[in-house]
């Protein structure tokens, strides 16, 4: 030992402390939470305080397993929505951050599974095996990232197709009073999607149990449910899931866009929607706007639908198209939600009560609805056939109005009441029987060319059945064409209007 080296104590010692912070950094430091006090427990809601560093929307988490998000952000104290029932959650209770946004879960599993917002199932399919999550809340494509919506969606039904085309991307309100068929449309265009690989979402919001049942029964002895995810919150769940389903199922369809493929998601319905939002806003003691409403109740449905789009080549080319439902009374599109929804989208299919009742099915009202991306989306074929054919239809809807205060028609009147009476009978369509295009064009054309004037109105819809079947049959090459997207010559149109008239003889 040399006289600069370290006594034996002292090197003992420093071995050892050398040791000991060793040890302190390879030990597991633990892990910090914070955690805050329930103050007040409400219907669906909680407010808390202790959590000074929340940040808006973040999950936070109850004893019980019980979750919430952070609604309210204030010093003293946050508003909680629950995501849960409030079942053994009391003042005094702990609440502790997670320090993440809601997220969801998303991917192929979800396909052909009835799910609520947060993604646990409520089928009898077994649980999950979710490999990726998304935030609920997810800025909308930039205009630089977006494409023009060119690209038809079909959605079976020949008075929609023909006269109100909607496209892949776009936003295409569905209105109307209770009970005039505004969910019919909706399951009837995904049944449509079964040929033309299209992932469906069905999001159910403030809904009975039994009618989602019923939707998901139809899907299921359709063959639809095989790739349609329905996210649903019926009424008797918390009014909190309820305003988080409509953006968890747009983060489910989002995954798929940026994936490529083309999505349609229907939202049933956004009145609900906005109930349930007014009812978190008032039990927290938000400001109350026009009507009762929030004020922002326009923006909470605009960051919502603005998610659907068509996305450029290079973000993958996929789309979200959106078919928001919003219920009417009294036939009063003015009132303070319908006004919104209107604005916000790109487009309205309208459902008459008093077509309803007449047994016009479905009951568009072809005056009232309209589509603003228009014949941009629809096929060359339809082009060829519609033309004049919404003008002409509206006349007709006007003239046969008028007619009812008169006695004597002159005979060009009577015969556009007979040509009108009997595209009023095509455009009627039972449900669960959505048509492929080449026969909806089939016969649009025997209809143009007079085929139907003759014809019984009782018996028209046999005659187009026949002209269907005869035209699918004897011309399957135009058929194809038509499907193709390639345009009808004066030869093909010829051919059709003399096969549909052989058939109706």
């Amino acid at each position: 030992m040399t006289a600069d080296s370290p006594r034996p104590v002292e090197y003992m010692k420093q071995v050892f402390h050398s040791m000991e912070r060793a040890r302190q950094e390879v030990r597991p430091r633990p892990e910090v939470q914070q955690v805050g006090d329930v103050t007040y427990v409400g219907p669906g809601v909680v407010r808390a305080r202790g959590l000074s560093g929340v940040r808006s929307e973040e999950l936070l988490r109850f004893s019980g397993n019980r979750v919430g998000m952070a609604f309210n952000v204030s010093r003293g104290e946050t508003g909680i929505v629950l995501l849960d029932e409030s079942s053994g959650i009391g003042a005094g209770s702990e609440v502790r951050r997670t320090e993440r946004v809601l997220e969801v879960p998303v991917g192929e599993e979800l396909l052909g599974r009835v799910v609520d917002a947060l993604g646990r199932p409520l089928d009898k399919g077994g649980r999950l095996q979710i490999r990726k999550k998304l935030p609920m809340e997810r800025p909308a494509p930039g205009i630089m990232d977006r494409l023009p919506v060119t690209v038809p969606l079909q959605t079976g039904l020949k008075v929609v197709d023909a006269l109100i085309p909607i496209g892949r991307g776009q936003r295409e309100l569905i209105i109307g009073d209770r009970q005039t068929g505004k969910t019919a449309v909706s399951v009837d265009t995904i049944i449509n999607q079964k040929s033309d690989d299209v992932v469906c979402i069905y999001c159910a919001i403030g809904k009975r149990s039994s009618a989602v049942a019923k939707v998901v029964s139809d899907l299921r002895q359709y063959d639809a449910l095989a790739y349609t995810t329905v996210v649903m919150a019926t009424e008797n769940d918390p009014p909190g899931l309820q305003f988080v389903t409509p953006y968890a199922a747009a983060s489910m369809g989002e995954y798929f866009m940026e994936k490529g493929r083309d999505v349609l998601i229907v939202f049933d319905d956004l009145t609900r929607h906005a109930r349930a939002y007014r009812e978190l806003s008032l039990l927290l003691r938000r400001p109350p706007g026009r009507e009762a409403y929030p004020g922002d109740i326009f923006y909470i449905h605009s960051r919502l639908l603005e998610r659907s789009t068509h996305l450029n080549e290079e973000l993958g080319g996929g789309s979200l198209t959106a078919l928001p439902v919003v219920e009417t009374e009294a036939q009063n599109i003015s009132a303070y939600i319908p006004t919104n929804l209107i604005s916000i989208t790109d487009g309205q299919i309208y459902l008459d009560p008093d077509l309803f009742q007449k047994g016009i099915l479905p009951a568009v009202d072809v005056g009232m609805s309209v589509s603003r991306v228009g014949g941009k989306t629809q096929l060359p074929a339809y082009r060829a056939v519609t033309g004049d054919l919404r003008l002409s239809y509206s006349q007709f809807e006007e003239l046969e109005a008028f007619s009812r205060f008169g006695t004597q028609l002159d005979e060009e009147t009577r015969k556009q009441l007979q040509r009108g009476q009997r595209i009023r009978e095509i455009f009627k369509q039972p449900q669960y029987s959505p048509l492929p295009v080449e026969e909806q064009t089939a016969v649009l054309v025997a209809a143009n060319q007079g085929l139907f004037d003759e014809i019984p109105l009782e018996d028209v819809a046999e005659a187009a059945t026949k002209v269907r079947a005869a035209v699918t049959d004897r011309l399957p090459e135009v058929c194809k064409r038509i499907r193709g997207g390639e345009s009808l010559s004066d030869e093909d149109l010829e051919a059709i209007g003399e096969t549909a008239e052989s058939a109706v003889k």
